[in-house]
């Protein structure tokens, strides 16, 4: 199955740093089975919902992204990725926020990222900061495949 993933980052995009977490998400993703190329680098806002629409049109069956999804005035991620959701998925979202929580990290409460689907292709918003990805995976790591094949009807 294909996956892609979509970083929101305008410092990255624009090469002020490297972005960090996009390739432990890639690399995670090849672990867990997935085909899945390196990340796509754009800054937030309308960026991330093209890069999010082209990797549904490629045939990726999973989308995940990482930052854009704060409170800052340029963290659009969760608003561009709501526009392209057919249905949402609250429980992924919130279930990313609680492990980050729960690890005692307050902070995590803020994000505001959403999971949902279009067409056939499961997206998820995680976290920009390492800590939060590492958590973010950690929940998928047990529902993520169960989670792309019910997308399109299969039973696991």
């Amino acid at each position: 199955m294909r996956a892609a993933v979509v970083v929101a980052s305008n410092r990255a995009a624009a090469g002020v740093y490297a972005d960090e977490t996009g390739p432990v998400i890639v690399g995670w993703l090849q672990a867990q089975g997935f085909e899945c190329d390196a990340p796509v680098v754009v800054p937030d806002g309308e960026p991330v919902g093209e890069a999010i629409s082209a990797a549904v049109a490629d045939g990726a069956r999973v989308v995940l992204t990482t930052g854009g999804t704060g409170l800052t005035p340029t963290d659009r991620t969760p608003e561009v990725t709501a526009g392209l959701l057919e249905r949402q998925v609250p429980g992924i979202a919130e279930a990313i926020r609680g492990a980050g929580v729960a690890k005692g990290i307050p902070t995590a409460m803020l994000s505001r990222g959403l999971a949902g689907i279009v067409g056939q292709c499961l997206v998820i918003n995680l976290p920009g900061s390492k800590g939060g990805v590492k958590d973010g995976l950690g929940v998928l790591e047990p529902v993520l495949r169960h989670a792309v094949e019910q997308v399109v009807g299969s039973d696991h």
